[in-house]
């Protein structure tokens, strides 16, 4: 199966839905609002002047709100869709941001520039069947001293949905609706891989990554999963027998 083609298509198709989205806010967005959360805020810190890959980086909210905080961005993303939203909304604010229509593996191959910063985030990595690949792009990506930064869904959720925590060789392929509310019953054919905690870790550590945090958090910035419920100020949780379960963890890493 041609898996990247697949997922092209949804996430092109999936574009058209996540403009019109209150979950995205792109009206807000347009008006100043920024699409980064506390949690990678927090993890990433100043980046005013400095160079920053957003690797699957979407319609580039998230990276042009880096932008507005001052870096120097580029982002790439699979979806023709997706970058061509991105230039639309960089020009409509009117910020100077590099956007490349590229796989993540692709991308490893054909670029030569380097970064301060790479970073990626929330429901990136499932989409990808070799970390070590792509481990590897991002270490190509950084400066010497340069940091990663990633911000990821925790696999422990995908366990209790009934997926695999540990990595395998064999996707799971499934037609499934979008994540944002506006249109829950329209769906897509998705190609997805599980990536355990050891094994993302040891492809960047393997890739010449030295770790420098890994923090897990109990809530999620985002109701896009069953059975969460909204704490007053910190996001929303899940519960598995009265205790909490990990939704959000961040990598932070040095080259």
């Amino acid at each position: 199966m041609d898996y990247i083609s697949v997922n092209k298509e949804a996430w092109d198709k999936r574009t058209r839905i996540h403009l019109e989205s209150k979950f995205y806010d792109v009206n807000g967005f347009l008006q100043g609002k920024s699409s980064l959360n506390p949690i990678e805020l927090a993890e990433l810190g100043n980046v005013q002047g400095k160079s920053l890959l957003h690797l699957q980086c979407h319609f580039g909210l998230d990276t042009l709100s880096w932008a507005r905080l001052g870096a120097k961005v580029t982002g790439v993303d699979l979806s023709a869709e997706a970058i061509m939203q991105a230039r639309s909304l960089a020009q409509k604010i009117n910020i100077e941001a590099n956007f490349i229509e590229q796989d993540v593996y692709l991308f490893g191959e054909t670029n030569s520039q380097e970064f301060d910063i790479v970073f990626t985030s929330y429901g990136a990595l499932c989409w990808l069947p070799d970390l070590n690949l792509w481990a590897q792009t991002v270490a190509k990506a950084l400066k010497n001293g340069g940091q990663l930064c990633l911000v990821e869904f925790h696999g422990f959720n995908d366990l209790l949905s009934g997926y695999s925590y540990f990595p395998s060789s064999q996707p799971d392929i499934e037609d499934e609706g979008t994540y944002t509310e506006n249109c829950p019953g329209e769906k897509s054919t998705m190609v997805t891989w599980p990536h355990s905690l050891s094994e993302i870790m040891t492809a960047l550590i393997n890739a010449g990554i030295r770790i420098e945090s890994f923090n897990e958090y109990p809530y999620s910035p985002y109701e896009c999963f069953e059975g969460l419920e909204q704490v007053q100020g910190k996001g929303y949780q899940m519960l598995f027998k009265g205790q909490q379960v990990p939704l959000v963890y961040a990598i932070k890493g040095r080259k």
